[in-house]
């Protein structure tokens, strides 16, 4: 067992000691090789999701023949075909070959239709022939996946999927939760109503005013619609959503359901819910990372735990291998539901009213706090104390109410007969 303890002390130091080193990768390049029929040839490696820094880029790298560029299918927006058309035909002028993602040689025009076919740009001393067996190595991993299911014209996005999956085994739970604690189901449609309600508006207004409030001036509609009306009308869906905004939101809308609906202890409700959101807070990051999105800080190209995003937004800055933070906090939100799970299940702390929310509070806040550490900015740092940025200065705040509920959460004690009382 110590031996256990110790392995894990190793891997955690370890993980904290490459924090501490910053990653450097001038010029955004990463180090790959580029496998020929069985011959490797060391390759620098970019990707960006701005069209015109991948414009720019063969300029910038003229006299390096050594060079596969990963194609974003961000910078191959409908809106901006003739630039992007521009900017290929540009790469091919500067005797960069073209490729689709099975590294297959495109000689093609680039036309709208098959723009997006193009998934590689690679520059050698050596050109490639069309009989070349290639594939791209790298000591980290790509993670380039699609970012939904195409259903005819329409794309089932995986980071709405993930909320649907978020709420729908929510509302599984919580129907056994009734059942075990003797609700009337009848109370269960108005939870999850406001759930919804609160989980949606709260997180949305909390990263718009935690992170983006410029979008109340210049992208308005944006705020409270799944859509951007920046270079034409395009539908988005909710890509900026905060967990600090929705948890406040729920704070407000649980104490209506509370009080006006199901008419019990707030404390009750919440400590059953925090359960709920435990298992939510999963799939929401489970969609972040299909999305690309709240990315972690460079990792160093050898460690384990490096991933490369292609499609990762330039706010995050360079297109560079980095920790897969949300994975991490994913990793420890499923582990807080199962915990919360078992002590409601096999002890008496459910009749201990607030005792498993505040701990819900405390633990949840401090896995966000710390991944903090790994992680890239979601925006302007409106808020630093201290060297903690605005998600960890946020978070404080909510472990400490955690602590503060579980010690006052004895004066609520309920017998079990007074929980499983008939509605």
């Amino acid at each position: 067992m110590n031996t256990f303890f110790f392995r894990i002390y190793l891997a955690i130091f370890a993980l904290i000691t490459q924090c501490l080193f910053a990653q450097q990768y001038p010029g955004g390049l990463s180090d790959g090789t580029l496998d020929i029929n069985g011959n490797n040839m060391p390759v620098k490696i970019y990707s960006t999701a701005e069209i015109g820094d991948l414009n720019a880029f063969p300029d910038r790298e003229a006299d390096n023949n050594s060079l596969v560029v990963i194609l974003n299918e961000a910078d191959f927006e409908p809106a901006y075909f003739n630039y992007s058309s521009a900017t290929l035909t540009k790469f091919r002028d500067l005797k960069y070959q073209l490729f689709d993602k099975n590294f297959k040689l495109l000689d093609t025009p680039v036309t709208q239709d098959n723009i997006k076919e193009f998934k590689y740009a690679v520059k050698l001393s050596k050109p490639i022939t069309s009989s070349d067996k290639v594939e791209l190595k790298t000591p980290f991993k790509i993670w380039d996946p699609s970012k939904g299911i195409q259903l005819g014209p329409i794309t089932l996005h995986f980071y709405s999927l993930m909320f649907v999956f978020a709420f729908g085994f929510g509302y599984i739970v919580m129907t056994r939760i009734f059942k075990i604690d003797n609700v009337n189901q009848k109370y269960l449609e108005p939870l999850f109503t406001w759930t919804l309600i609160g989980t949606i508006l709260g997180a949305r207004l909390g990263h718009v005013i935690f992170y983006q409030p410029e979008l109340f001036k210049e992208d308005f509609w944006s705020v409270f619609l799944p859509i951007s009306t920046k270079n034409g009308l395009k539908f988005t869906g909710f890509s900026g959503l905060a967990s600090h905004g929705a948890t406040i939101a729920l704070i407000f809308t649980t104490l209506y359901y509370s009080f006006k609906i199901i008419k019990k202890n707030p404390f009750w409700v919440y400590d059953r819910l925090g359960i709920v959101v435990a298992l939510g807070g999963t799939f929401v990051r489970m969609g972040n990372f299909f999305n690309s999105e709240i990315v972690g800080k460079p990792a160093d190209p050898n460690s384990p735990f490096a991933l490369l995003f292609p499609q990762q937004s330039s706010e995050y800055g360079l297109t560079v291998p980095r920790y897969p933070s949300q994975l991490f906090e994913a990793i420890g939100y499923i582990l807080l539901f199962i915990l919360l799970w078992v002590l409601y299940r096999k002890t008496d702390k459910k009749y201990q009213q607030g005792w498993l929310f505040g701990l819900f509070f405390i633990i949840l806040w401090a896995i966000r706090f710390f991944v903090e550490f790994l992680k890239e900015p979601q925006g302007d740092e409106f808020i630093q104390i201290g060297g903690l940025n605005t998600g960890q200065v946020l978070s404080i705040p909510f472990m400490i109410a955690g602590v503060i509920i579980m010690m006052i959460s004895k004066k609520f004690k309920i017998t079990q007969a007074e929980n499983e009382k008939p509605e």
